[in-house]
């Protein structure tokens, strides 16, 4: 038997098919608290073959630490302007960029300094990579996902199969917190996370847990209200440091390590991510989904996530509804078209400035743009 179960592991790890080590991912905000360890991970990915990080400053620096790594992924590193350079001929870009959330900081102000982060990114992707997979890490996914679509509506580079909000950490968390509850080993639960991923948008689905979670109502509701309140537990208690981010990197490899076997034809690679949603009054949810080397093979749905027993009320999917609308309202506000987002500019820059004026002005808050482009609206590190 022994025999045997070597024979299946030499075979998983000579087979082409299963080992291929020709990926390319580019990692845009490589040098922040999130992207750093997020590099180290995937570094160490046996699907990598180049990892090409971009940040607008310090990335120089990270780029000569990951290459002392004793592992055969090249390593390219790429500043400020180099973006289009960071992604050509990439398979997956995962975004790690923009402002972290701070202690105070509301969803809205959040989205105000990272919707540009976004567009630029989609920007550079539709130009440099169309046909790679995009996975936003950047917050608030609920508002950032949105608007990185209709942007790449407006360049013809739109194909909902390839675009994700990574929200793995709720399914992370939930699966930490439940093992925790139940005194097992976290890898050995499985909880689908499902809606959005900010606060009450975040709807853990107890009914479909493995192993059968049978407790009391009262530790079901105590447990979800944790896993939507964590990030805000980790800014608590990093008193203004930061934000979640060695839980968050390791929940993006997780995410890109299931995007790249996807990519590698290997069967059954299923995660929970926030993607376009064939639904007229959700446009964007996060439900389970089956991948492949097209992206999303199945998106299987509300349905294959069950009733909830969370004592959940309905409204907090219709929040949910309502959060993932705000970028696409946005682009339809300055950039009226018939369906989607209209012609925005080349500058990128120019657009989130405009953008987060509309935004602004709605809010009844004047906005002046930035008198330059390396405004805290491109700047990609985690501080």
């Amino acid at each position: 038997m022994l025999a045997s179960t070597t024979k299946g592991l030499l075979q998983r790890f000579i087979n082409p098919r299963s080992c291929r080590r020709e990926f390319k991912v580019a990692v845009v905000g490589a040098s922040g608290g999130i992207g750093q360890p997020l590099s180290l991970l995937l570094k160490q990915n046996p699907l990598v073959g180049e990892l090409s990080i971009h940040d607008m400053k310090n990335i120089k620096g990270v780029q000569a630490d990951l290459s002392h790594i004793c592992t055969s992924v090249q390593t390219n590193a790429y500043e400020d302007q180099e973006l289009g350079d960071c992604l050509a001929g990439a398979d997956v870009v995962v975004v790690p960029a923009g402002m972290p959330r701070k202690p105070g900081m509301t969803r809205d102000q959040l989205f105000e300094a990272n919707a540009g982060v976004a567009l630029r990114v989609a920007c550079a992707v539709s130009e440099s990579c169309p046909q790679a997979l995009l996975a936003f890490v950047t917050n608030p996914i609920n508002s950032i996902v949105p608007i990185a679509a209709e942007l790449l509506k407006s360049k013809d580079a739109y194909d909902p199969r390839r675009l994700f909000g990574i929200t793995t950490l709720d399914v992370v968390r939930a699966s930490t917190f439940v093992g925790d509850f139940l005194n097992l080993n976290p890898r050995k639960v499985d909880l689908p996370v499902i809606g959005g991923h900010a606060g009450k948008t975040i709807l853990p689905v107890f009914s479909q847990c493995c192993p059968s979670f049978q407790c009391q109502l009262e530790d079901i509701k105590r447990l979800t209200h944790r896993i939507q309140e964590a990030g805000t537990e980790v800014v608590i208690a990093k008193a203004g440091a930061g934000s979640a981010t060695l839980s968050m990197a390791y929940a993006a490899a997780r995410f890109v390590n299931s995007l790249l076997r996807g990519l590698n034809e290997e069967p059954d690679v299923m995660e929970c991510a926030f993607v376009g949603y064939k639904s007229p009054c959700l446009p964007f949810f996060a439900t389970p989904l089956v991948l492949s080397d097209k992206g999303i093979e199945k998106n299987l749905g509300l349905a294959a996530s069950g009733r909830f027993r969370a004592g959940v009320p309905g409204a907090n999917a219709a929040r949910a509804g309502e959060e993932h609308t705000e970028g696409h309202r946005l682009c339809q506000r300055e950039y009226p078209g018939k369906g989607r987002a209209g012609t925005v500019p080349e500058e990128v820059p120019k657009v989130a400035s405009l953008l987060l004026k509309s935004y602004r002005t709605f809010h009844g808050i004047h906005y002046t743009p930035p008198s330059n482009d390396r405004s805290p609206l491109c700047m990609y590190t985690y501080v």
